[in-house]
């Protein structure tokens, strides 16, 4: 009987714990901006986005595909490098590459739109 007291117990005090991390590792982030209310900016950005970036990034969610997920991308504090999700360094990893991410080639006006399309994730 106090074998099986014990047993319950440390299942008990197991499945506690796993929630706990599970809760821990849950993070509240804003919702993307519904498309009904992009800008023709937004919108080509998104033609862009499915073109050249929707075969390694999901858009709504933090989820990795083969790259990490965009959701809140320029919302948050730092991108999975750390770095700040600035214009300047989305812009660098999305022209450069980064790990092992490639270089991808655009022109200034579909940059342009990717990044409005990236800020209503």
């Amino acid at each position: 009987m106090r074998a099986h007291s014990f047993t319950a117990s440390y299942v008990l005090l197991l499945s506690a714990a796993s929630l706990a991390v599970a809760l821990a590792g849950c993070r509240s982030l804003p919702p993307s901006k519904p498309s009904s209310q992009w800008t023709a900016e937004e919108a080509r950005g998104a033609q862009v986005y499915q073109v050249k970036c929707a075969r390694c990034h999901y858009p709504t969610t933090t989820h990795p595909l083969n790259g990490p997920g965009l959701q809140a991308l320029t919302k948050i504090k730092a991108m999975p490098s750390g770095a700040p999700p600035t214009d300047e360094r989305l812009t660098a990893v999305i022209l450069h590459g980064r790990g092992m991410m490639p270089s991808t080639q655009l022109s200034d006006d579909q940059l342009s739109d990717l990044l409005a399309y990236l800020r209503t994730l």
